[in-house]
């Protein structure tokens, strides 16, 4: 095993299970930003599958949640780099070579890196052929998240070794990808699964068409026993207290298409007679250009940057505030969000959310009964309705208790593993492993 999980060490000897064994293949583990995964992850540990996760980057967060702790998966590092692990990728290569699925691979990833000539075709296609070979051949199926790098390594490995994979797609993955690679990664998986139903519609428009729903709909939603009650908030501020400003939270990668940048711009725009404190947590590469904004803008003062934070800290930060705010909006490249699971997390918190009509989040947030909705990058609408909540705690307090009825009622986790489950275990329980492509004599694991 190349490296451990991110509490202890994976206990000696697996428990039977009835279900059967899976490796999910993941961009980076653990992630402090995709709470979602880990939650579905323990929650297909409990369901009975024996799991193995396998990454194609290493951790960049400095600590990690208590849900990873509860996680006892297999945890596995492919090589980020090829220079990296070079011998590692030449026995890959050596065995690919013996594999009965090997010609169609090559055509394949041939093709794709004449369409894709980059460093990173060429790492992925690496990369497929560490996990093709270190994979234990009693492990009949994957199962990625994202459809774009990770999904790449995947199905490159299920060619090789003649397993079957199947694919949950979010938000960048769907809007970066190019048509073409979507489209065959589509028609080569067995099924996928997407979290909003714009996401749902590009991708049934390139599904193949004696197949139009291979993929389906399934929203994360929240597992409730991670979250506490709500707590009593009472009367709430009105912005024209000093000593009692409102405040608001935000919670977020610093990057672009979360909108920060027009939220500062809006903070910046409410009269000076309104108080408020701004918290965001949150890494990214475009915090240090947050700062400066904030600065230029004279609201430097009036701000909080707390960094990454662990769940327990980010329920906790939810549960003091008066407001939450996320302006999402398209990124660079076409990238942008799917439904922010931190929309439906404020919402536990009976916490009013000011977002905008973007991506999956009119979805979750019904205007003005679990919230308010603005056009994206309209910093002007987003002061008008920052200003226009800051000062109302009354009609902040009914939209908090419309966004706790809203995921209650319509955005359970149960419903969505129970139907992941049901697909895992149909195509992981019929794909049982073939001895002529899969079991190439099984390499050691470093």
């Amino acid at each position: 095993m190349d490296a451990i999980a991110p509490r202890a060490v994976v206990e000696a000897g697996r428990a039977t299970s009835s279900r059967p064994r899976l490796a999910i293949v993941v961009k980076g583990y653990p992630r402090l930003s995709e709470t979602f995964i880990a939650q579905e992850i323990l929650a297909l540990e409990r369901a009975g599958f024996a799991v193995e996760i396998w990454s194609l980057r290493r951790p960049t967060d400095k600590t990690v949640h208590e849900l990873h702790r509860q996680i006892r998966a297999e945890l596995h590092y492919l090589p980020e780099y090829l220079y990296q692990a070079p011998l590692r990728v030449l026995r890959g290569a050596a065995q690919a070579l013996r594999r009965p699925g090997f010609g169609r691979f090559l055509r394949i990833a041939w093709r794709d890196l004449l369409r894709d000539l980059t460093p990173s075709r060429g790492r992925r296609i690496g990369q497929a052929l560490v996990l093709a070979n270190e994979l234990d051949p009693a492990v009949p199926h994957l199962y990625v998240h994202f459809l774009h790098t990770p999904a790449s390594v995947a199905r490159y490995a299920a060619l090789l070794t003649g397993r079957t994979f199947s694919f949950s797609a979010h938000a960048k993955d769907i809007w970066t990808t190019p048509d073409w690679e979507k489209r065959e990664k589509i028609a080569d998986s067995s099924w996928g699964v997407t979290c909003t139903r714009t996401g749902l519609d590009e991708l049934r428009r390139l599904s193949p068409p004696t197949d139009p729903e291979r993929v389906s709909l399934v929203y994360h939603g929240l597992d409730f026993g991670r979250f506490p009650a709500p707590p009593e908030r009472g009367v709430g501020p009105d912005g024209s207290d000093p000593d009692r400003p409102v405040e608001i939270v935000s919670v977020g990668r610093a990057v672009a298409k979360k909108g920060f940048d027009d939220l500062l711009e809006a903070l910046a725009k409410l009269p000076e007679s309104l108080h408020w404190r701004f918290s965001h947590i949150g890494a990214g590469e475009l915090q240090g250009a947050l700062r400066e904004q904030a600065e230029r803008l004279g609201i430097a003062g009036r701000i909080v940057w707390r960094g990454a934070l662990p769940q327990h800290d980010v329920i906790a930060a939810l549960r003091t505030a008066d407001l939450f705010v996320l302006p999402c909006k398209e990124g660079e490249g076409g990238d942008r969000d799917g439904l922010p699971n931190v929309i439906m997390e404020a919402a536990t918190q009976a916490l009013p959310i000011l977002s905008t009509r973007f991506a999956g989040v009119p979805e979750f947030v019904e205007e003005g009964v679990s919230g308010v909705l603005v056009p994206p990058e309209d910093t002007s609408a987003l002061a008008e309705a920052l200003g226009s909540l800051i000062a109302d705690p009354a009609r902040r307090a009914a939209l908090g208790a419309g966004a706790y009825q809203r995921v209650k009622t319509a955005f359970s986790f149960n419903a969505g593993i129970d139907v992941l489950v049901a697909k895992l275990e149909q195509t992981a329980g019929a794909a049982a492993p073939s001895t002529s492509a899969m079991a190439a004599p099984k390499a050691s694991r470093p």
